[in-house]
């Protein structure tokens, strides 16, 4: 019987190490069946569910469980083989599919992968619909009498196409009359899913292309490449004289960009860019960006001098979509570089994120570094182990702390205390304009609570 002592599905999907519980055959051969019943059940009608993945070598094995677990249950298959998330997300929709998943660790090293669902409309699954899911998952007995008939098995096909549905998809993104000529631009794929629509997609708009982690092995994803390891990238656009560095992670849904100088555009500097712009062009909805707890104070005082509102959500893209839709706003994301474009993708995606950046370049014929619509803020971190996650409300001492610093801050800076949700660690977040008042500020909430709950 299952306790939930241990929740199946995190944040974003299923994650852990491949071949290890619960990243094994056995269980992907399970969550295909539960989410086939699901699905199946909901309408009464045969299901079309279709499976992507990044380049990780668990991939294969992965796919092929999940795809005969599907099967089993009476639904069919559509295989598109290595293609971003964000790509799995659209054509999900657009060939009508039932479900779509994504086999996939993101920017996490190769021995990892995970498993993620998008419902038909290519969102990923509300939290209801993963915990029915589970629940089939682990109750071995829930689905021992709704196997298919032999006449009503699944079948299994490839879909040959599937990149350049994808390239359509994002070349319409843009303005039919709008080329890349002209303009030289350095993309690092990570060696993941987008090792080979990043540069077609680029190269099919005109750009002079300087293509780095294309040569995936099963074994190399994200290793020293991609969003997450910039300095091959920087180093690339300036010993080339590219006038953009792009670099996307193992599955394409985030991307960061190097201007022609090598600095970096993370996605707090890439909401601020077009933020701006949309508003201008009075095209932000709601006049607000959405933005999780951990983007820089600066992205909030850059969108406040355009008159634009910043909504903060708790960490993780998931939790910034769920509050764009509630709302209608069309532009959120976070830091680490997902942008989601709720006007042309219900999820984010690091090659629209770029191509629109470029965009913004020909139309104006200036360098992305005079671009640049936001001024960082100073931050300071400070990890605090602790015995137990005691909740700050508990702590008056601690929380005395804190007020008496939001106070000193006020309108001038910004505070989060958090505690990290993997390891028992206190985490203190300061930022303002004023380094050594920031810094005695985390390192006065670090010793509170040091004091009250350290390890």
């Amino acid at each position: 019987m299952n306790t939930r002592r241990n929740r199946l599905f995190g944040t974003d999907g299923v994650r852990g190490v491949a071949n290890v519980e619960p990243i094994t055959s056995e269980t992907a051969l399970k969550l295909g069946r539960a989410l086939a019943y699901v699905f199946k059940n909901s309408q009464g009608r045969h299901r079309r569910i279709l499976i992507g993945k990044d380049t990780r070598l668990s991939g294969y094995m992965l796919e092929t469980a999940l795809a005969s677990g599907i099967c089993s249950m009476g639904a069919d298959v559509w295989l598109v083989g290595p293609l971003p998330t964000p790509g799995i997300a659209f054509l999900t929709r657009s060939m009508r599919a039932d479900a779509g998943v994504v086999i996939s660790a993101s920017h996490n090293p190769f021995e990892d992968n995970g498993i993620k669902f998008f419902s038909r409309d290519g969102f990923k699954l509300d939290d209801d619909i993963e915990r029915g899911i589970e629940e089939l998952v682990f109750n071995d007995k829930a689905l021992a009498h709704t196997r298919a008939a032999a006449e009503d098995i699944g079948k299994a096909a490839r879909i040959d196409d599937a990149i350049g549905r994808y390239l359509v998809f994002l070349k319409n993104c843009l303005p039919r009359s709008l080329t890349f000529e002209g303009l030289k631009v350095a993309i690092d794929c990570a060696n993941g899913a987008a090792y080979k629509v990043g540069p077609d997609a680029l190269e099919e708009l005109g750009a002079d292309v300087v293509a780095l982690g294309v040569d995936p092995d099963g074994k190399n994803i994200n290793d020293g490449c991609g969003a997450v390891h910039l300095e091959k990238l920087r180093q690339t656009v300036i010993r080339t004289g590219a006038n953009v560095g792009v670099a996307l992670d193992g599955d394409g849904d985030r991307a960061m960009l190097v201007d022609e100088r090598g600095e970096v555009f993370d996605g707090d500097d890439l909401m601020a860019l077009m933020g701006c712009r949309m508003a201008r062009e009075g095209r932000l909805q709601g006049n607000t960006v959405v933005a999780t707890v951990m983007s820089n104070y600066g992205l909030e005082l850059a969108l406040a001098g355009q008159g634009i509102r910043l909504v903060r959500t708790d960490v993780g893209d998931p939790a910034v979509v769920r509050e764009m839709r509630s709302n209608s706003y069309n532009l959120g994301g976070e830091q680490s570089g997902h942008v989601i474009l709720m006007d042309y993708s219900t999820t984010g995606d690091g090659l629209i994120s770029a191509l629109l950046v470029l965009s913004y370049m020909m139309e104006t014929q200036r360098p992305l570094s005079e671009l640049r619509a936001m001024h960082r803020v100073p931050q300071v971190l400070e990890n605090v182990k602790v015995r137990d996650r005691v909740p700050l409300a508990e702590m008056p001492e601690v929380m005395r702390v804190i007020t008496d610093a939001e106070g000193r801050l006020a309108g001038r800076g910004r505070l989060l205390v958090r505690y990290s949700g993997t390891e028992m660690l206190a985490r203190v977040m300061v930022e303002g304009e004023d380094q050594a008042q920031i810094a005695a500020v985390a390192s006065e909430i670090g010793d509170a609570i040091r004091k009250r709950a350290g390890a």
